[in-house]
């Protein structure tokens, strides 16, 4: 079930035919916003990740989508509480699938989703919700659009195509999402929180974008604003004046971090969600800790570099 290559497939292109035959594009109906499930004029506060796959575990495959996750709750104001790993277990998939939907307001999982043996989640998240499968005719449809032109596809035996069309056999009651014009694949949700994503980076990002606009969001004014500091001193040398900021700042909703770069020195973060204070904050612990401002995007080069 590899995040990289056995799921269901990185960009639209990959189900469509060769370069050469030039085909257009697909052109599907996007699904319109649906209603709220948590409630007329509720918005989703937190959300948890659930990475599915032994490959993850065993260390054959880097996890992406976690990390572009996190990202897309910071920017949308969503607390991300909880990021977890698990291997191609079905018992371990009904655990933490119920666990992470009884206590938070949205919950993703992420891989195995694909055609093989190994890729369980949707029977896994069934048995969890206590659903049977059903082949979604629509997806199908969709798929069988995107592939009807490929010859490889149409020479395949019965059970090469019983195995494909498992990427369309979904808990029977879930709600089926499409995102975008050009790709088939869906986001499926149950319970009205939990969303399934495939594993490869490229389609979950794409797919978790796309579905943005059908969630309901957190309002602007409730997103938070994150200003980093960096200064070159250690961090022992400035923990006492950090410990006494936080205590300070504290019931304003500001919280202080710090994230040390081995003899380098510190990135120090204040979030809040009153982007005036934040900064006026900001200001003074540039001063105190002989440090500069730095921006979102100095920050992610500054750490790549390294």
């Amino acid at each position: 079930m590899s995040t990289e290559s056995k799921d269901v497939p990185a960009d639209p292109s990959a189900l469509q035919p060769s370069a050469e035959q030039e085909l257009p594009k697909a052109n599907f109906e996007v699904s319109p916003v649906p209603p709220n499930p948590l409630g007329e004029g509720r918005y989703i506060k937190t959300a948890a990740a659930l990475v599915i796959g032994d490959e993850i575990l065993n260390g054959k495959t880097l996890d992406r989508n976690s990390n572009y996750f996190a990202r897309f709750c910071f920017e949308n104001g969503i607390d991300l509480k909880r990021i977890e790993v698990v291997p191609d277990e079905e018992d371990d998939i009904v655990e933490a699938a119920r666990r992470l939907v009884k206590n938070f307001d949205f919950v993703i999982t992420t891989g195995g989703i694909g055609p093989t043996h190994d890729d369980i989640t949707y029977q896994s998240l069934a048995a969890a919700f206590g659903q049977p499968l059903a082949h979604h005719a629509e997806t199908l449809r969709r798929m069988g659009e995107m592939i009807k032109h490929r010859t490889d596809v149409a020479n395949q035996t019965e059970e090469q195509r019983v195995a494909r069309e498992r990427m369309a056999l979904f808990p029977a009651h879930a709600e089926v999402l499409y995102i975008a014009p050009d790709v088939w694949v869906p986001v499926v949700r149950l319970e009205g929180k939990l969303c399934v994503f495939p594993g490869i980076p490229k389609l979950f990002q794409r797919m978790v974008d796309g579905l943005a606009r059908l969630l309901p969001l957190p309002p602007p004014d409730q997103r938070p604003f994150r200003q980093q500091i960096f200064t070159n001193l250690p961090e022992s040398s400035i923990a006492p004046y950090l410990t006494r900021l936080q205590a300070r700042v504290k019931d304003a909703g500001v919280r202080v971090g710090s994230y040390p770069l081995l003899a380098k020195g510190v990135y120090v973060s204040l979030i809040g969600r009153d982007r005036e204070k934040v900064s006026a904050l900001a200001e003074e612990v540039a001063r105190e800790l002989q440090g500069r401002l730095v921006s979102e995007e100095e920050a992610q080069k500054e750490k790549a570099a390294l």
